[in-house]
């Protein structure tokens, strides 16, 4: 709004008539009282004032405007058809007007004049509005560093500090410097001039020395570049302190270090023991069959004498037979012992393997007249010697826990499976689900995870021999193939175990990966 300022209301009206049909909107006060108060109580953009005027002139009006904070940077044109010497024009610039007219004016060359000093007033308007604004947001930004726990501080676009917080004294003592960083390691100075130089974040570790005790911590130095437009106007940066982290840290991989090598050492001299173990279970086999064969030798040659009585022969025969369980015994410790060494994986067909053990235990499936159906089997990436055994093992305890008076009827079967979640010895989720069933005893499920336990038997020697090995020797050695084996079983109906091997072996892929084996497919 303009304020036309004029002690003649034809002025006045001339003035404001001008004005409005160039889009200006106006006031008008007819003395220099009236135009001072209503200063003080709106803004205006101009004030068009003339210079004759009772009680106070145009000159006293303009100077207590020019005068006043609030009002001193409104543009004042005056406008005189008395008072055109050059010492009323001069003394109207002194005053603080921006322009002197003298009448009779060209309405044209006025609104010229009017608008250029209207659109000055806007953008200065604008300025202070933006410098307010401005001051804002860095009051704010102030109060944000102050209220940060860590050390925080603003740089401008080359770098140099402008502004710090608090904790930043607790490094340094003075804003202009950065703290000190560890002897033999860069400046933080150039540090952070070299990493805002491609204008991109930075975020790295440095340790600086605190000033109350001397010594140095760790800290995480970061900087963010605050755009205005497209170009970085200033940095933000923070120091926040790691200390703790970084020692701890240090502390464990000290402890992960030195537990390791001792892990190694443990390694290596279980192996040797292994080794060892190894070489004195095949002695130590060796050694206590030889006296249980002459056992077994000499107690037959006896109990077939002829020369015992009956009770002698009834002692005789519990010789024979505990000689003839020691010596299964020793054998099924040897075979455990020997599933712990590092055997190389092939492709087998394991359908041609459990048909060499059906011609093996023949005369046992005659004996109980059983029956014995095998379905598709694929081909699998196994250590043959060991899956024999397994297999070996559970055909066996379905002929030896069968029904009295009862044909036993084992059915083996597979299917390839994927499971929802990786075997827990084995990444990948592909398997062939291998089943032994059977129709013999069975047993109460509450002791299906307890036959898997070496030495471990649900039923008496003398009702069903045996040394309570074969089923550890079982699951030992499908976990040597990262597979798992499980059992479902109910009393009187029969058994089930559940082989899953894996589909792929990795280390069996990595010895064969530049002469690929073609396997055969699951029906």
């Amino acid at each position: 709004m303009i304020l036309i300022v004029d002690d003649r209301q034809e002025n006045l009206f001339s003035l404001k008539t001008v004005l409005e049909q160039h889009g200006f909107s106006s006031d008008t006060a007819l003395s220099g009282e009236e135009a001072l108060k209503k200063v003080l109580k709106k803004e205006y953009a101009l004030i068009i004032l003339d210079v004759q005027m009772p009680v106070m002139d145009g000159f006293e009006v303009a100077e207590a405007i020019t005068g006043m904070n609030k009002t001193k940077d409104i543009p004042i044109i005056f406008l005189s058809a008395v008072n055109t010497h050059k010492r009323f024009i001069t003394k109207g610039f002194e005053s603080g007007a921006v322009d002197y007219l003298t009448k009779p004016v060209d309405p044209d060359i006025l609104m010229l004049k009017v608008r250029n000093f209207f659109r000055l007033y806007e953008k200065n308007h604008a300025l202070k509005e933006a410098e307010k604004e401005l001051t804002a947001t860095v009051n704010e930004l102030h109060s944000t560093l102050e209220s940060l726990p860590q050390l925080a501080f603003t740089t401008n676009k080359k770098g140099k500090i402008e502004t710090v917080n608090n904790q930043w004294f607790s490094f340094v003592a003075s804003k202009e410097q950065f703290p000190e960083t560890l002897p033999g390691t860069p400046s933080l100075r150039d540090v952070w001039l070299e990493s805002i130089t491609d204008g991109q974040s930075l975020e790295t570790e440095v340790c600086i020395r605190r000033m109350d005790d001397g010594q140095y911590y760790y800290h995480l130095l970061r900087a963010t570049p605050v755009y205005v437009g497209e170009s970085i106007a200033r940095w933000v940066g923070t120091l926040t302190s790691i200390h703790e982290q970084k020692i701890l840290n240090e502390t464990l991989e000290r402890k992960v270090a030195e537990r390791t090598r001792e892990l190694l050492e443990s390694n290596r001299e279980l192996e040797i023991s292994n080794n060892e173990l190894q070489q004195f279970t095949s002695v130590a086999s060796h050694d206590l069959k030889e006296p249980l064969r002459k056992i077994q030798f000499f107690g037959s040659m006896i109990a077939d004498s002829g020369e015992l009585d009956e009770k002698m022969a009834v002692y005789m025969d519990k010789i024979i037979r505990s000689a003839n369980r020691m010596s299964q015994l020793i054998s099924d410790l040897l075979s455990f012992a020997r599933i712990s060494e590092d055997l190389a994986f092939e492709m087998a067909d394991i359908k041609t393997i459990i048909q060499d053990i059906l011609v093996d235990l023949e005369l046992h499936i005659d004996e109980k007249k059983a029956v014995v159906d095998v379905g598709p089997i694929p081909a699998l990436p196994v250590v043959p010697s060991l899956i024999r055994q397994l297999f070996q093992n559970l055909i066996s305890n379905a002929l030896k826990f069968s029904k009295p008076g009862v044909a036993p009827h084992i059915r083996i079967w597979a299917k390839e499976v994927v499971l929802d979640r990786p075997s827990s010895h084995h990444e990948d989720s592909r398997y062939c689900r291998i089943c032994v069933a059977d129709n013999g005893i069975g047993f109460d499920e509450k002791y299906k995870d307890k036959i898997f336990t070496l030495f471990q038997r649900l039923h008496s020697r003398e009702a069903y021999e045996g040394t309570g090995i074969g089923l550890t020797i079982a699951k030992k050695i499908v976990e040597k193939h990262n597979g798992e084996i499980s059992v479902e079983s109910h009393p009187g109906v029969g058994t089930t175990f559940v082989v899953l091997l894996p589909l792929q072996q990795k280390r069996f892929l990595e010895h064969t990966a530049h002469s690929p084996v073609e396997k055969s497919q699951p029906t």
